[in-house]
């Protein structure tokens, strides 16, 4: 599977980390930056990533900012993007079972790596449901 991947200076480290994880598991990985810990606007990389998803280069997206909000906000403007901001793997399942989330976005002042780890992986996992919930995600282009 092919991850595209991208933030801000804030979501630096995960980020990194996160690339580590998603090449140990096997998963080819489009890393958009940013690429230190340098303070950058993250609308410029999360642009990036939305357009790898809709494109079909990347499977899912992944990204990552201090309150996760900036970055989930710019990539929800993506009529085909479907961000679920997350802060615990439970959220993360939701997201993909019951919206179809295509890119997770990461609050990376707010939670642990640990649990950031955890939840990418829930990500990759989960499966949509279908059945009622696809009702719902085909309404949410407006």
């Amino acid at each position: 599977m092919t991850i595209s991947i991208g933030g801000d200076h804030a979501g630096f480290e995960y980020k990194e980390k996160i690339i580590s994880l998603l090449s140990d598991w096997g998963h080819s990985v489009i890393d958009h930056g940013p690429f230190s810990e340098e303070s950058v606007d993250y609308p410029d990389y999360v642009k990036k990533v939305a357009e790898t998803v809709i494109s079909g280069v990347a499977t899912y997206g992944i990204v990552i900012c201090g309150s996760g909000n900036g970055v989930a906000m710019t990539a929800n403007k993506f009529p085909e993007i479907r961000a679920a901001l997350c802060w615990n793997p439970e959220l993360t399942a939701l997201g993909r079972g019951h919206n179809n989330a295509n890119v997770l976005a990461i609050p990376a002042r707010f939670i642990d790596f640990n649990v950031a780890a955890e939840m990418v992986k829930v990500f990759l996992e989960t499966d949509f449901e279908g059945g009622r919930h696809q009702r719902r995600v085909d309404k949410i282009s407006c």
